[in-house]
This record gives structure tokens, sequence and C-alpha cells, in this order.
């Protein structure tokens, strides 16, 4: 295994990594985000009231795109495991 190779395994790992989290971190930003404008609008300044929203946020983006999460990560798999002898050599 070449240097290259192990570049490029990385550089695919990484970006297959961000691909999949950055769904579930953009939804629970923009709750986050929108929470906290309705926390400055009505001045309740409760520091629990950010969780359970983000949870469901996350929940439902992992409900309506987790088939196609989990075939990107199938499809890694299996192309990882089907160049194992090339990359072994």
């Amino acid at each position: 295994m070449t240097e290259g190779m192990v570049l490029h395994l990385a550089r695919e790992a990484i970006s297959l990594t961000l691909l999949l989290a950055g769904p579930l971190l953009i939804a629970s930003l923009v709750v986050g985000l929108l929470v906290s404008i309705f926390q400055a609008a009505t001045q309740i300044q409760e520091q629990t009231l950010t969780f359970v929203p983000k949870l469901v946020a996350v929940l439902l983006t992992m409900l309506f795109l987790g088939g196609w999460m989990m075939n990107t990560m199938v499809a890694y798999t299996t192309d990882l495991f089907a160049n194992l002898g090339r990359m072994m050599r």
C-alpha cells in the first residue's frame, strides 16, 4: 500500500464523514439559531430549552435522510472491501 493510496482512503473517509454529518449538523444549527432568536425576543433564558428542539430536529433529519445515509455508507464499505485485495499488494 503506497502513501498515495493511504491519503486517498483518508480523503474519501473524511469527505464521506462530512457529507453524512453535514445535514444533521445543519439541522441542529438552524434549530439552535431559531430557538436563540426566540429566547432573545421573549427574554426566556432557560438553558435547557434548546436541547429538545435540537434533538427532535436531528431525529427528523435522520428519519428523512437515514436511508440515503445508510446506502452511502454501505456503498463506501462495499467499495472498500471490493478493492481491499488491490490495496494490499
